[in-house]
């Protein structure tokens, strides 16, 4: 009697990586919305929490920073839960709003560099991880 060892088949492992760097994607997402929130708050409440620089060629009052930074956080938290159930249209979205918090992030360095870079390493994991799965069979291109 002998008995047969089964091996997963490629297209399985790729759906499963696919769906991980999906759940992936939904929670670095929605880390970056929650922070976005706070950051916002933190923002609009109290001006002098944030540094400032006075001779930024981009210079936006303080609550607009936070203004901008709590609409995009909420956006973003709200995909993250669409992404969850790896609906096309947070994908998409999803690329969208990381994309805009990189901008965001880029536009805001000289007040805070380190965490403007953190979070657009991230935004940048975000794009990357919505965008190598394939929309047909939800597997890795």
């Amino acid at each position: 009697m002998t008995t047969q060892h089964t091996t997963p088949s490629a297209g399985t492992t790729r759906q499963a990586w696919a769906g991980g760097l999906t759940i992936f994607a939904a929670v670095l997402l929605g880390i970056t919305g929650l922070v976005g929130i706070f950051r916002g708050i933190m923002a609009i409440a109290e001006d002098e929490v944030l540094l400032t620089t006075p001779d930024y060629a981009f210079k936006f009052d303080l609550t607009s920073w936070g203004w901008i930074h709590l609409l995009l956080g909420v956006f973003g938290l709200l995909v993250s839960f669409g992404l969850y159930r790896t609906a096309t249209w947070a994908r998409v979205a999803g690329v969208g709003i990381a994309a805009l918090v990189i901008i965001a992030n880029f536009l805001s360095l000289p007040y805070y560099p380190a965490w403007s870079i953190l979070m657009i390493a991230m935004s940048g994991f975000i794009i990357w991880a919505l965008c190598v799965v394939r929309r047909d069979d939800g597997s890795l291109t």
